[in-house]
């Protein structure tokens, strides 16, 4: 499985409920990496998405612990345990998990590689994605030159697990 997250200087995903910046070029990548593949997203990162609909085009897997929440067009499961046995359904190469803070935490263990989005800036936030730099499991196997939107600067990162 992969991990993609957009994290600022802090490792950080978001502020009060919701993303911390939308860059249109990261958002794109987003798409076109994820598109036609799984998607592994919690309840509230939901929330965040255009209309708080699932992604179209895409399978999308809902990880909530509240056994009544339902959604259209997303098949729901409520425990870690229950998301592996599912995601067994699938190559592993097309499965994404997209945050947020809570699940990135409990499947970072189970992936392989991580594409991040590294924005040169810090912004006031509440929740953060695990700090792959200081993990010595992880490894840097690719970086693209630097972007800039308006006055931000970031970097496309893979990030890969050391073998």
């Amino acid at each position: 499985m992969k991990l993609i997250a957009a994290v600022d200087s802090n490792w950080a995903i978001g502020n009060r409920g919701d993303m911390l910046v939308r860059i249109p070029k990261d958002q794109k990548c987003f798409r076109e990496m994820t598109g036609g593949k799984v998607v592994v997203y919690g309840r509230k990162t939901l929330a965040t998405f255009p209309q708080g609909q699932p992604i179209s085009g895409c399978t999308n897997i809902i990880l909530s612990r509240d056994k009544s929440y339902r959604v259209k067009g997303a098949k729901l499961v409520h425990s870690v345990e229950e998301l592996l046995e599912e995601v067994k359904k699938y190559n592993s190469d097309d499965v994404y998990i997209t945050g947020g803070e809570s699940v990135y935490a409990q499947l970072l263990k189970y992936c392989d590689t991580a594409h991040i989005t590294r924005i040169d800036h810090e912004y006031e936030a509440d929740a953060y994605f695990p700090d792959l730099d200081s993990d010595p499991e992880w490894e840097i196997t690719a970086e693209s030159d630097e972007e800039t939107y308006f006055d931000l600067e970031y970097h496309f990162v893979k990030y890969e697990r050391k073998k």
